[in-house]
């Protein structure tokens, strides 16, 4: 079964936490005191997926000034041409580890050689796009996750390893722990198909993080 990209649109994405209410008390309760988050889209494509990668273990202030310095080098546009055109002394200016330059220059040439063909990913299902990003050193599910959900729109993907998920989630149902990831899947079952609107709730609720905060948070 495949599935076309929909953008979680600030309308889709109230509509949604608006359903999660109506079969989860704890999310209706939270709702009425924090309200809606905004929408978090990002244009799919090479960019933001690298930019997803840049975020890996970062600060969020850390992130952004080096995401910054990635634009100024690309400019006009961070494509995967341009990105496999820098230098390792442009590299070493923007303030990639040689690591994070070896995972960005395998998803470029990948993209551009069209090994991970980005456009297609809309049309498959779940599992097989996370199975084709993940397959990339250095892109993991989560990577995969994050992807699908801000970029391609998935309204049901659930990061359930993200540590500012597991945080939400404990404060939201009053957990005593921070719950891991067969816990976060067993707690999000009842949010079907609508996961990926309660991910983005639990952001919100845990402090308004945003795919860049997010990002900082992600477990190793």
């Amino acid at each position: 079964m495949t599935t076309a990209t929909k953008l979680l649109t600030r309308e889709a994405l109230s509509d949604g936490i608006d359903r999660l209410a109506a079969v989860d008390e704890d999310v209706a309760l939270a709702l009425a005191r924090i309200g809606y988050p905004p929408p978090r889209q990002r244009d799919p494509g090479f960019a933001t997926l690298l930019r997803i990668m840049v975020a890996q273990q970062l600060s969020t202030r850390s992130a952004a000034a080096i995401w910054g310095r990635v634009e100024q080098a690309c400019l006009p546009l961070v494509t995967a041409e341009r990105f496999l055109a820098l230098g390792e002394e442009a590299f070493r200016t923007i303030g990639f580890s040689r690591q994070k330059m070896a995972y960005g220059r395998g998803l470029a040439e990948a993209v551009a050689a069209r090994a991970l063909d980005l456009e297609a990913l809309a049309a498959l299902s779940e599992e097989e796009a996370i199975a084709a990003i993940a397959a990339l050193k250095g892109f993991g599910r989560w990577s995969a996750e994050i992807y699908l959900l801000f970029a391609l729109g998935r309204a049901d993907v659930f990061p359930a390893d993200d540590l500012g998920l597991q945080i939400g989630m404990q404060r939201l149902k009053g957990l005593d722990a921070r719950p891991k990831r067969k816990a976060m899947e067993a707690l999000a079952e009842p949010w079907r198909p609508l996961r990926g609107c309660g991910a983005i709730f639990l952001w919100h609720y845990y402090g308004g993080a945003t795919l860049d905060a997010a990002a900082a948070l992600r477990r190793a």
